[in-house]
């Protein structure tokens, strides 16, 4: 009887054993962060943002060539993609420059009022003395006027300001610098005060110092 028994127990193991194999266990699945959801990171990231509407006639700043008006706001189409595009024209550079409206990161509107008064209060203070060599400091002066950044633009100019007009006292590459970001603040001064040429640069050699030395040489 006993012997019975113990075949039993070993049917009975065997029974369950080919039961276990045939049942399938369900595998864990592993999601790895970032492969599934990046799509759904990314649309948070670039929620649409709202795009400025220029209109004919405003003025912009584009960094590299300054203030410009907005001439023309045309249609193209290239392929099957219809692009709209702005029509600047920079006046002191005679250059007209094609901007579409959707690559308009680069632009941006003219300075306020107050932008312009803290712009006058940087060409009053003095200007800062470094002992790097010119040509790294050139660079930089270089880089900050095309940053398309007013404040950074003043800098240059009273840095590079030497109070004076006779040509010995700076280097060539100084006064091109000089001349160039003075220009550049000038023409945004005009836009935005909606004054004459000659108005501007009497309010900006009042602002660096520059009026004392034209007097005394009148």
């Amino acid at each position: 009887m006993p012997r019975k028994k113990g075949k039993n127990k070993k049917s009975k193991r065997t029974k369950i054993n080919k039961v276990k194999s045939k049942v399938k266990i369900p595998e864990k699945k592993t999601t790895v962060v970032g492969s599934d959801e990046k799509p759904e990171i990314k649309k948070i990231k670039k929620q649409p943002t709202e795009k400025r509407i220029y209109n004919l006639k405003d003025f912009v700043v584009y960094p590299k060539h300054g203030v410009g008006k907005i001439t023309a706001i045309e249609k193209a189409k290239i392929g099957e993609i219809d692009i709209q595009f702005y029509k600047i024209l920079i006046e002191k550079e005679k250059l007209t420059l094609t901007v579409p409206i959707n690559q308009q990161s680069k632009l941006r509107p003219i300075s306020s009022i107050n932008q312009i008064n803290k712009c006058i209060s940087i060409l009053k203070t003095k200007p800062k003395v470094k002992r790097t060599m010119w040509s790294r400091r050139a660079q930089e002066y270089d880089q900050k006027i095309n940053s398309g950044k007013i404040y950074e633009l003043a800098e240059v100019v009273k840095d590079l300001n030497k109070n004076t007009d006779i040509i010995a006292d700076q280097s060539y590459s100084e006064r091109q610098l000089f001349e160039k970001a003075y220009e550049r603040l000038k023409s945004e001064f005009e836009a935005v005060l909606k004054v004459s040429s000659q108005d501007v640069e009497k309010k900006m050699n009042k602002a660096l110092g520059r009026t004392q030395i034209s007097e005394s040489i009148e």
